[in-house]
């Protein structure tokens, strides 16, 4: 086990590696004919074109955010200039990763398009192969970043809490590098897309992603901005900041006499670490099992992979967690075991594979909540959005509990570090998970070059099948990432208060329950913000499509051939293809492209500030506590409201697919249904995965400026709970002599310490000896009557401590 710890920058390097080798495969497979290639290039240069303008932005905000953690760093006891470095370090890795991922995906698309004319297997195979680049860079470069900045500062002499506290701007950097990439991509993808429905099928009749529709490609790049790099830039995020909480949380361990034997009494700060690592090779591992024949279901080849690779690491995890700590320890007078923290992993991870699978029930093809919406789009929009609502709303309720047991369960095993390390069981397969979920997007945009470039109908088949397959892996991706971040921000949250010295927050105080209040709201600004966004940039989207649809000879003569055949070609006369072959390529993709670029550019701004202004503000102003507050506040609220949106968004838009797939397009129930999927795009791909990054980001702003704001030794003793009971039992027959039993209860920490005294003699003797004791200001002796032997020789003294 030394060894690995020694070597633990290696594990990055072997998946960056494996990222390599299969992006080199990838690249050798055939693309196809040059209008594939074409529509491909399109796709990929208007990914590539947001990219750049994105990180154009973002490189002046990190620099700026750079420079003030470098002063603030070194102006402040227990923390150092040198955070900056790890911020900065940390949003080149957040965006390395989204760039990594949307490079490759734009390259596996069209192989994928090109695969699925020879076979469904080997379509699987390149796009999962796709995913799985996405995955492993994501996880190489968070082990390869965290444990390299670690190891370089563990030899400049700082104790390990400063070590820590610098480390920790690594995860502020990529926090920040992801919520921009989730809200703006988020912003691109329904922009585009909500213009390319609306337009395109309600009102211009021509189906999805048809070469026709000027949107068109700016919804192909969507689907790589939004959800591969959105997606990746998210789950980087949780994963790097469920190991930080975690080191933060472990090295209060490192004075228990059990831990100094081994890892220089380090032994819980390496393990998350080494969990990680470990992740890598499983989740390699997992990739292998993903295979499929025609015919067979590509859910199952992905379930197989993913499940055998948790199967795997759980297996690992216990032999991994039996040699890192001891058996058992004593801290603050409770006992963990190296067993409990084994328990607190497997409720993390079961946790977080419950939460994916009650996701898809919630959002997949033919299930009842589904199916309920489907019902209801009979009726019209109104309708139908009603019946998503609904659906949104109660799937909140297991998730939650699962979520709320996964806490119960690893804190009653593991105390706080317990929650922490359910967080990094429940990630360390990062690697695969996001594999699967990347695999999504690719299918998709694999479909849609189908489609454009007028593939036969079988490919389309393929390509639909896996599609269907991915909407279902992106939702479970999305609960996933929803339950990663809760447990994510509980971590960082115990940071922060351990940090800054808090040791518990009490709603009665005043400024806590404002801070409560204030960051519950937060969520619902932060989604009015992003909804807004996504709606006027759609606005100008549909404005755009509209011109082109009037304005563009050729493309409203096709149109026209398009409503006379009814969108099947097949039916066309010599005459009608020509018309339609004319209007091929004169559609102005590059003007959509431009709107949705920058719209969203323009538009992430405010939020992204919003999240790391509004605990700075609290933080200084109000204090440690009154933060805390907020941080609370906006998790739970936060949650609530990403899972409720993403699945809202999920089951309407599954719902419209339903309708599709019984070859109901263009009827009543069915752009009820489009309208429902219209609304439900930015909540499953803006303002919903925006919340996980929201929550995170604040807890990991908190955690930088803990040392700033953390309160003094005189302030935590004076927050020390202190409750005295004094039973007095009157001996025998007597009334005079009695015998006192002196509870005296305390809560430091969050943890009851409880000793017990007793004092003999007359009732007047007791209460005289415990007012001279100084220990009780005031006795008050309750009796229900006057005589003692008619109270059951038993008398309460209530006591009263003033501060």
């Amino acid at each position: 086990m030394e060894l690995i710890v020694n070597f633990l920058p290696a594990f990055g390097v072997l998946a960056l590696l494996f990222v390599f080798v299969k992006s080199a495969w990838v690249g050798k497979q055939d693309q196809g004919d040059d209008k594939m290639k074409n529509i491909a290039k399109n796709i990929a240069d208007g990914a590539m074109s947001f990219l750049k303008a994105e990180y154009k932005i973002l490189s002046i905000f990190v620099a700026a955010v750079a420079i003030l953690l470098y002063f603030k760093g070194n102006a402040e006891e227990g923390s150092n200039g040198v955070v900056a470095i790890s911020f900065i370090v940390g949003a080149i890795c957040s965006a390395l990763a989204g760039f990594i991922g949307m490079k490759v995906a734009t390259k596996a698309n069209v192989r994928t398009t090109h695969a699925a004319r020879t076979s469904l297997g080997k379509a699987l195979e390149v796009a999962f192969a796709g995913g799985a680049v996405m995955g492993l860079g994501v996880v190489g470069l968070g082990v390869l970043g965290l444990s390299g900045l670690f190891m370089i500062y563990s030899e400049m002499g700082w104790g390990i809490n400063e070590v820590l506290n610098v480390l920790s701007g690594f995860s502020l950097g990529a926090s920040s590098i992801a919520l921009f990439a989730r809200v703006g991509g988020g912003i691109y993808t329904k922009a585009a897309d909500v213009g390319a429905d609306l337009v395109g099928k309600v009102e211009a009749g021509i189906p999805e992603d048809h070469p026709l529709n000027p949107a068109t490609i700016a919804d192909n790049v969507g689907d790589n901005v939004g959800d591969v790099a959105g997606m990746g830039a998210d789950l980087f995020e949780s994963y790097v900041g469920s190991i930080i909480g975690t080191m933060v949380l472990g090295a209060a361990f490192a004075t228990v006499p059990a831990f100094a034997d081994s890892f220089n009494g380090l032994g819980a700060v390496y393990l998350p670490l080494v969990l990680a690592s470990i992740g890598i090779i499983m989740s390699i591992i997992g990739t292998f099992f993903v295979k499929v024949k025609d015919g067979g279901n590509p859910q199952t080849a992905l379930n197989v992979g993913e499940f055998g690779s948790a199967g795997l690491m759980l297996v690992a995890s216990f032999f991994i967690i039996d040699m890192m700590l001891p058996a058992s320890w004593t801290f603050d007078g409770t006992i963990y075991s190296s067993i409990g923290v084994f328990w607190a992993v497997l409720a993390g991870l079961v946790a977080g594979l419950a939460v994916g699978k009650v996701t898809e029930y919630y959002t997949g093809t033919g299930t009842k909540p589904v199916s309920s919406i489907v019902a209801q789009s009979e009726t019209g929009s109104a309708t139908n959005i009603i019946a998503g609502l609904g659906v949104g709303m109660m799937s909140t309720a297991i998730p939650i509990i699962l979520i709320a047991a996964a806490i119960l369960v690893s804190h009653y095993f593991a105390g706080l570090y317990g929650i922490a390390i359910a967080a990094v069981g429940m990630l360390a397969n990062t690697g695969i998970q996001l594999a699967v979920d990347a695999y999504g997007p690719i299918s998709d945009n694999a479909g849609g070059i189908a489609e454009m470039a007028e593939l036969p109908s079988e490919v389309r088949e393929r390509t639909d099948k896996l599609d269907a397959v991915g909407n279902t892996t992106a939702a479970i991706g999305k609960g996933f990432a929803i339950a990663s971040a809760a447990l994510t921000a509980l971590a960082l949250f115990a940071a922060f208060m351990q940090t800054a010295k808090v040791t518990a927050i009490d709603v009665s105080q005043p400024q806590i329950m404002a801070g409560l209040l204030v960051g519950g709201m937060l969520p619902f600004v932060f989604s009015a913000l992003s909804m807004n966004a996504v709606g006027r940039a759609a606005m100008a989207m549909i404005e755009e499509v509209r011109r082109q649809f009037r304005d563009i000879p050729a493309l409203k003569a096709a149109l026209e051939v398009m409503r006379a055949v009814d969108s099947d070609m097949s039916k066309a006369t010599k005459e009608q293809r020509a018309t339609f072959d004319a209007a091929d390529g004169v559609a102005e993709y590059d003007k959509c492209v431009e709107i949705s670029t920058q719209a969203s550019i323009k538009e992430m701004v405010m939020p992204g500030l919003l999240a790391i202004a509004v605990p700075v503000a609290v933080g200084f102003l109000g204090g440690a506590e009154m933060l805390g507050g907020l941080l609370a506040g906006v998790t739970t609220c936060g949650v609530l409201m990403a899972i409720f949106q993403s699945n809202a968004g999920g089951a309407w838009d599954n719902a419209k697919k339903m309708i599709e797939s019984e070859g109901r397009k263009g009827t009543d129930a069915h752009k009820a249904a489009v309208v429902g999927d219209t609304v439900g795009d930015p909540f499953k791909d803006t303002s919903g995965p925006s919340l996980n990054i929201l929550l995170k980001l604040m807890s990991v702003v908190a955690l930088v400026i803990a040392p700033s704001i953390a309160l003094t030794s005189s302030a935590v003793v004076a927050k020390e709970e202190i409750k005295k009971e004094v039973r007095v039992e009157v001996k025998g027959d007597s009334t005079e002599m009695a015998v006192a039993t002196i509870t005296t209860t305390k809560v430091v920490d969050g943890k009851e310490v409880t000793e017990t005294k007793t004092i003999e003699g007359t009732i007047e003797e007791i209460e005289k000896k415990a007012k001279e004791s100084g220990e009780l200001v005031e006795v008050k002796i309750k009796k229900t009557a006057d005589d003692a032997k008619e109270i059951k020789k038993e008398v309460s003294v209530i006591v009263e401590k003033k501060e």
